[in-house]
């Protein structure tokens, strides 16, 4: 049963959804609506900072941007038909690299900093950071179309 709300639900907020429903191996997430699913990847500027940025970033968090980079790959895959695949390096401190190539192109690299902190003002901003990402890989997979293709 789908909402009126999730009709208009845009291709990458879909995608990030569906990423959330394929590794959820208890079927947990079957039956959630896309906006409940997509509610912990707001936070407010007030959120982030009560967030601490000392100790490890939580393994939920560690999710959220997993399937965020993987839902980029989604729709790359999806407008250019190139296989991506997603690398996530995360130190313990919250640094580290998200890394999104195809053969031996390198798509999507983006420093990622206070991890524990990942999250975006609204939905709309979410959408617009995903969609700009995706936009500037399939502009970098056109630009090198031989080097993404094996």
């Amino acid at each position: 049963m789908t909402t009126a709300a999730e009709t208009t639900i845009s291709p990458f907020l879909k995608a990030i959804t569906q990423q959330i429903r394929a590794n959820d191996p208890y079927g947990t997430y079957r039956n959630w609506s896309d906006e409940l699913l997509l509610k912990p990847f707001i936070v407010t500027k007030a959120q982030k900072r009560e967030i601490s940025v000392e100790g490890e970033v939580d393994p939920i968090t560690k999710g959220r941007i997993l399937a965020f980079y993987r839902a980029i790959a989604h729709r790359i895959e999806a407008e250019t038909g190139l296989l991506c695949q997603v690398v996530i390096d995360l130190s313990h401190e919250g640094f580290g690299w998200a890394l999104v190539f195809s053969s031996r192109l390198l798509v999507v690299s983006k420093t990622l900093r206070d991890a524990q902190r990942f999250g975006f003002d609204s939905l709309e901003k979410l959408e617009a950071e995903g969609s700009k990402i995706v936009a500037s890989a399939i502009s970098l997979s056109e630009r090198f179309p031989e080097v993404g293709r094996l």
